[in-house]
């Protein structure tokens, strides 16, 4: 168990929102996944949307919710914080991931959001910001910072690691969690206080 200023670890939900072959998502959310592990006030869960495979159609207030749909609730109400690690298509983000997103609604709720954003010479910052509309009106928190990765196939090493040790994502990554983790603790200790609803 990670130790916290409280005894109970932040729970962060990294998820993956390409669902496409030859996605580069589960490199850029491993890596990511090990550097948040270095702190040991977090404990991850790292959710996949081409494992969760998600229905493409979304059911009518009186139907019932499908069961992968109910299988992945509990892990976004669980989580205190959740990282969205996301390509650029067509300077938008990936359909399945609004999907994803459009299943849910309180687990939302009251979180703080940060962003992994990939793609060409933008770094995936427009994919970034629509995401931030989006979990606005959903009532979630987006950060400031947000971790960008223009062509990110220029940062492997010879050896085929990544990312390079020079690259800028290795400072982008501490910013991220330092504001990640203080939204995180400010709106658990709000939530605790004051039930969000609406």
């Amino acid at each position: 168990m990670p130790e916290t200023r409280d005894g109970t670890p932040l729970r962060v939900a990294v998820i993956i929102g390409s669902t496409r072959n030859g996605r580069f998502g589960p490199t850029a959310a491993a890596w990511f996944a090990a550097r948040a592990r270095r702190r040991r006030e977090l404990e991850l869960d790292v959710i996949d949307l081409a494992e969760a495979r998600l229905p493409d159609t979304l059911t009518d207030h009186d139907e019932a919710v499908p069961d992968r749909v109910r299988a992945l609730g509990p892990r976004l109400t669980a989580a205190d914080a959740f990282v969205v690690v996301t390509p650029e298509y067509n300077r938008s983000f990936p359909a399945p991931l609004k999907t994803a997103i459009d299943w849910y609604y309180e687990e939302w709720q009251a979180k703080p959001v940060a962003f992994v954003a990939y793609g060409r010479e933008s770094g995936g910052l427009h994919a970034a910001a629509q995401l931030r509309e989006v979990f606005g009106e959903l009532h979630a928190v987006p950060v400031q910072a947000v971790v960008s990765l223009p062509c990110y196939w220029e940062l492997f090493a010879a050896d085929g690691s990544w990312p390079l040790p020079t690259a800028a994502c290795n400072t982008a990554v501490t910013t991220v969690l330092d504001e990640l983790t203080w939204w995180a603790y400010a709106l658990r200790d709000a939530r605790a206080r004051t039930p969000y609803t609406r």
